[in-house]
């Protein structure tokens, strides 16, 4: 008999993506580095907050827009943009820990989305606590319909980091 485990993977803003943001954003503005004087900024290309005196940037990022450019799918009306931090000059990435999830610390939102990039619902995630964005996960991919998920932010909506499906045999 054959098992099948479900694994999920944050995944940041890809290095050609980040590149280009570097530049200039998804909104055509020119990219301007600062040096964060406080910390705790949430960090798109290597998924933890950023630390006193890093250089970043505060950039807009289309994330379905992206995704439509190297799938030749059209996301429509759900193409939207947001402001992400990254750091200001390349990074090494996520450090993975065991695959943690991260920003995992506060309430967010688990939004569907067909390969298409079209919203498909969304879920609440009201306990901070990895295992309910685990069981949020589960819940998402149960439909065979959704290709990807983004966690999001409550507060604001930005765009945290995508999660896609990744099916191993046991």
């Amino acid at each position: 008999m054959t098992t099948t485990t479900r694994t999920f993977t944050a995944r940041p803003l890809t290095p050609g993506a980040l590149a280009e943001l570097r530049a200039v954003d998804d909104a055509g503005r020119p990219t301007a580095a600062f040096t964060d004087d406080e910390g705790g900024a949430p960090l798109r290309c290597c998924l933890r907050h950023s630390t006193p005196g890093e250089r970043i940037a505060l950039v807009s990022y289309a994330p379905l827009r992206r995704r439509a450019a190297e799938t030749g799918t059209d996301p429509g009306a759900y193409d939207e943009q947001g402001p992400v931090f990254v750091h200001a000059d390349p990074c090494p990435g996520p450090d993975r820990d065991g695959g943690a999830l991260p920003f995992t610390n506060a309430h967010r939102t688990v939004r569907r989305y067909s390969a298409e990039g079209r919203i498909l619902g969304g879920r609440l995630v009201a306990d901070p606590s990895p295992e309910a964005f685990e069981r949020a996960l589960r819940e998402a991919f149960d439909d065979p319909a959704v290709a990807l998920v983004h966690v999001r932010a409550v507060e604001y909506g930005c765009y945290l980091y995508e999660v896609t499906r990744e099916v191993t045999g046991g």
